[in-house]
């Protein structure tokens, strides 16, 4: 059985463009939303928002997050980091690999509440439920 290694698992989310991530609110309830993102070469994920939105409201009262990454083919990536929102030199560096895959974000600059999401992962899992059935975890 082929060993899935973290390039195939880079590789395989960076052939995305959306995810849909995971929130919860101070409430304790769950708050999903489909979301534009771009990776990083260290597993780092970018993504913008509004910051009035649940989503970052909830990011706010408790930073980790979770992604799930694909569903074509029977292949998936389950992702969990802890979030933030870099001002300075830092958002500045995000916004460039953001910026890569999405070229119109910088026109949403001048939403009110328009910012930029980094996401560090904790916790990676790659599964292929093809056969030959493959699932690999990674953590960081």
């Amino acid at each position: 059985m082929p060993q899935i290694t973290r390039d195939t698992v880079h590789k395989f989310i960076g052939e995305h463009r959306y995810a849909v991530l995971a929130t919860v609110s101070p409430e304790h309830a769950p708050e999903a939303a489909l979301v534009g993102f771009a990776l990083a070469a260290d597993f780092t994920i970018v993504f913008d928002a509004i910051s009035t939105t649940r989503k970052c409201q909830n990011l706010l009262h408790n930073p980790r997050i979770a992604f799930v990454i694909g569903w074509k083919d029977d292949r998936t990536v389950q992702y969990e980091g802890a979030a933030d929102m870099p001002e300075g030199r830092e958002l500045e560096e995000i916004k460039q690999i953001y910026c890569a895959v999405w070229p119109e974000a910088p026109a949403r600059d001048i939403w009110p509440g328009h910012i930029y999401v980094r996401v560090r992962p904790r916790w990676i899992r790659f599964s292929s439920y093809a056969l030959p059935y493959e699932i690999e975890e990674f953590q960081f």
